[in-house]
């Protein structure tokens, strides 16, 4: 178990979850970085890792998935992710962002320069039909309540298309 008071409950079952760039940094504001998530979630899911559904912002994500081992899968895509990111980050000379890394690393984190992620990512488990629309829904809209797009299927980076019958950059799981 991590340091999180959140935990997987049953990780074989939906949850959704959130994925925290540290100290709310803005990582995801560059099509590449995005694409870093993508693939690694593409992998993932040719491992039996299923995506209801997602939204990528400029310093989270949001997701509704499954896997065997959810837990071990998110912790394999935090840690390979950080890495590609980071090494993205270098090759951009994005000293600044480095930096913040850097500085808001936690101090027990001794293995590493920089720590991307925040620790946990708040899994709930999904325990009805209801809390999963509850849910994609509030997926979908978090770029329409924050004012970036009018409206969820005009949001790039979102299952919001997938679900209004669009093709999205992302296949996700329906069947539910």
């Amino acid at each position: 178990m991590g340091r999180s008071r959140y935990v997987f409950t049953a990780p074989e079952q939906p949850h959704f979850l959130t994925l925290t760039v540290l100290h709310w940094l803005p990582i995801f504001t560059r099509p590449d970085a995005v694409d870093i998530v993508f693939n690694s979630l593409r992998y993932l899911m040719g491992e039996d890792f299923k995506v209801y559904a997602y939204v990528i912002l400029e310093n989270h994500l949001h997701l509704v998935a499954q896997s065997d081992q959810l837990d071990k899968d998110i912790a394999r895509l935090k840690s390979f992710t950080a890495r590609q990111l980071i090494a993205y980050l270098q090759t951009k000379k994005a000293k600044t962002i480095l930096d913040q890394l850097a500085f808001y690393k936690k101090a027990h984190k001794r293995d590493r320069t920089y720590q991307l992620w925040q620790e946990g990512v708040h899994p709930e488990l999904i325990q009805s039909e209801e809390m999963m629309r509850q849910k994609i829904e509030y997926i979908h809209h978090n770029p329409v309540k924050r004012g970036y797009v009018d409206e969820a299927v005009h949001w790039r980076y979102s299952s919001a298309r997938d679900y209004a019958g669009m093709v999205g950059l992302l296949d996700v799981y329906k069947a539910w």
